[in-house]
């Protein structure tokens, strides 16, 4: 296989919640491309089951078919899918990923559905360091969930109603089941949605800020996982590293949830690409890297 040529693959994240799928074209040193992507929430769903809906519909999306791709590879959970080719590591796909959509980014926080995780890494996507959260999901995307329940709002309407709040009320930053608690409260003392939601945003972000803080990382920061597209998640961690000075800028980008199946296609097509330089096949090819 010559250096340059296009070679289709696919990534899929297999997440506690969800199941992300991408196909990208990719061109070895010259980049890659993405092609199609799909995002299935589990709701009590077989993952395997759901990771095979998701890459098909990638599959018809872009006019390819299974025969087409040089790699298939997982990450996360994704070691229960029977068809993959190769499985990755996590923080190894979500820093690939998240260099390909942001190249300036030296440090990832990936919020996931139980826990969130810094990641520190360099320009080739090298990890050089990680630090998670605690047992409590306090941090995590299902404790923002459950506080959705109690409020009666949508996952999708958390973010901008954060953005609304004038006077945010402070909630716990260390147990979920107290911080959940206190929003109990808070409603019973009729504390707008707005100002209980920001509260909880900066509980949450005051908690990644020292995650990335303990890393000493410095420049460039991109938000990863399920909560990347929480508008109010992404200003609250933004306040809280300028209110600590730390040299850290937060991006996110439209793509963000995608960043591991990015990853992990990505790192496929390089394994992939090095077999055949090789002269080797892509069979037993599956070990985690």
């Amino acid at each position: 296989m010559n250096e340059r040529e296009t070679l289709l693959v696919a990534g899929i994240d297999v997440g506690s919640a969800s199941v992300q799928a991408v196909l990208l074209e990719d061109r070895g040193p010259g980049g890659a491309r993405i092609l199609a992507t799909c995002g299935e929430r589990l709701r009590r769903r077989d993952p395997e089951d759901v990771a095979e809906a998701a890459f098909e519909q990638c599959l018809e999306a872009a006019g390819l078919t299974r025969a087409e791709l040089g790699y298939v590879a997982t990450t996360g959970e994704g070691e229960c899918v029977p068809f993959r080719t190769g499985h990755f590591y996590g923080m190894t796909a979500h820093a690939r990923g998240a260099i390909f959509l942001e190249p300036e980014a030296r440090a990832l926080i990936d919020v996931g559905a139980l826990h969130a995780r810094a990641v520190a890494m360099d320009e080739r996507a090298k990890v050089l360091g990680y630090r998670m959260t605690s047992q409590c999901a306090s941090g995590s995307g299902q404790f923002l969930e459950n506080i959705c329940r109690y409020l009666g709002v949508t996952i999708d309407e958390v973010g901008p109603l954060s953005l609304e709040a004038d006077d945010p009320e402070t909630c716990s930053a260390i147990c979920a089941v107290l911080a959940e608690t206190d929003v109990i409260n808070m409603v019973s003392r009729q504390i707008s949605k707005p100002n209980i939601i920001r509260g909880i945003h900066d509980s949450m972000a005051g908690r990644f800020a020292k995650l990335l803080r303990s890393l000493k990382v410095e420049g460039v920061v991109l938000v990863t996982g399920g909560l990347a597209a929480d508008v109010g998640l992404v200003a609250a961690l933004d306040d809280a590293c300028r209110e600590k000075k730390s040299p850290i800028e937060i991006r996110t980008h439209e793509h963000s949830a995608l960043a591991g199946a990015i990853g992990a296609g990505i790192w496929g097509a390089f394994r992939a690409r090095k077999l055949a330089g090789r002269g080797l096949s892509l069979a037993g090819s599956g070990g985690a890297r």
